[in-house]
């Protein structure tokens, strides 16, 4: 058999497979470069092939799906405080490491922390 002949079905539709992988496979790199996911977790690339003969077994539609697992950003966390007022309306603040109206070391002021209406009833 000639060897020209002879291709992968990663080969097949004009390179359109191959080219899918590599394009899943810039997103796992990104993922790996990206520093806010954890470095040592596990990425994946899966590659689906579905194969659907017609009613004479003689004409094969090939349908490639490439699809990645990737690895979640590291979560975001922050601390709120809840306290009130004597209309009973209650607030939650962001806790901030600096005293809003506090200097900064390029003389800047440390803003107030943001503040969150609690609305009980909607």
């Amino acid at each position: 058999m000639n060897e020209e002949k002879c291709k992968s079905i990663l080969q097949m539709a004009r390179g359109a497979i191959e080219e899918r992988v590599d394009y899943e496979m810039a997103k796992v790199i990104d993922n790996i470069l990206d520093p806010n996911t954890a470095a040592t977790v596990t990425r994946k690339i899966t590659l689906s092939i579905g194969f659907k003969p017609d009613s004479n077994r003689q004409v094969i539609r090939v349908e490639v799906t490439a699809k990645s697992a990737l690895c979640p950003t590291d979560p975001v966390a922050t601390s709120l405080f809840i306290t009130g007022d004597e209309q009973g309306e209650v607030t939650a603040v962001e806790m901030v490491p600096n005293i809003p109206g506090q200097l900064d070391f390029t003389g800047g002021e440390q803003e107030p922390a943001p503040v969150l209406k609690i609305i009980k009833n909607a």
